[in-house]
């Protein structure tokens, strides 16, 4: 339910001039322009559940889009019946300069190849079938101009090879591995709403750069009510984030009678240091490694 300075669920994410959004509760549009985000630059759509306050905003994001001149393909991936009920918002939406293109998760884990992202569907535990995600930047090792000379591979290899293609000529094989040293630490974001605790989330919840998990409820006594309805509390969140270790823990999903999440950090940061109880507009940059000891 929104509240005054309260939106409904949706994340952006932004790398390399693509945008992903993930779920797009109603007014989503509104608040990212509230926020300063473009909404033309949004190529794919992530869904984790069929929920009014996880999808409402598609026809007005999609309109908005339209406003905007995109004219580029937007593609939507969701659980089992992407397809019908991207069809039904496009009743609201029949006439827009875009394709839009859905992609339904098959199984209990799937991963695609986005923008140069590893994007991973894994189901979780709520009242109707839903996913949470795992968007990760994968990266190889540093080109090794040495060993490429000490190899004799010819200059005209080089490039492909350090994209990871294997070349060959006169009857020898030139393969990455040859070139490239040890693969590099990447990036990683976890985001998980609307499920009790699983072993999944705690799985691809490891060293991430950050996670992002629902805290609908804070208040002592609440276990009941989040077993009963399927959702998972702050303190559930902040207990899965102690065995995982990622750099940051975000809460989100508020409930509506939650009106001060952060009169409850207190408590949940003995569990977890790391978290913060997320506003909207909140935002980050996250930079690799080699990135972070140049700017410190």
């Amino acid at each position: 339910m929104p509240l005054p300075k309260r939106y409904l669920t949706s994340l952006l994410l932004r790398y390399n001039g693509h945008s992903l959004l993930i779920d797009c509760g109603e007014g989503t549009q509104i608040a990212l322009h509230d926020h300063g985000c473009s909404v033309k630059p949004i190529d794919t759509i992530l869904i984790t559940h069929f929920h009014a306050d996880h999808i409402a905003g598609l026809p007005g994001l999609l309109l908005t889009m339209g406003n905007a001149e995109r004219t580029e393909p937007v593609t939507i991936i969701g659980p089992k019946g992407i397809d019908r009920v991207i069809r039904a918002v496009r009743t609201l939406a029949p006439e827009l300069p875009f394709e839009t293109r859905t992609r339904e998760i098959n199984g209990p884990e799937e991963t695609f190849s986005i923008n140069g992202m590893d994007v991973t569907a894994f189901k979780v535990n709520h009242n109707i079938l839903c996913y949470s995600w795992e968007i990760a930047i994968r990266r190889q090792g540093r080109f090794d101009a040495a060993r490429a000379k000490e190899a004799g591979i010819p200059l005209k290899f080089w490039n492909p090879l350090q994209k990871g293609r294997t070349c060959e000529e006169n009857g020898r094989i030139y393969t990455p591995d040859m070139v490239l040293g040890a693969a590099r630490k990447g990036l990683k974001v976890v985001y998980s709403t609307d499920t009790r605790p699983t072993e999944a989330i705690l799985r691809h919840a490891q060293g991430a750069d950050l996670a992002v998990l629902e805290g609908m409820y804070g208040e002592d006594g609440m276990e009941d009510k989040a077993k009963k309805h399927r959702h998972m509390t702050m303190q559930e969140a902040a207990a899965i984030a102690a065995k995982a270790q990622p750099a940051q823990l975000w809460l989100t999903h508020y409930s509506p009678s939650l009106v001060y999440p952060e009169d409850y950090m207190g408590s949940v940061r003995k569990i977890f240091p790391r978290t913060c109880a997320a506003k909207d507009g909140r935002k980050t940059t996250l930079n690799f490694e080699e990135e972070k000891a140049q700017s410190s």
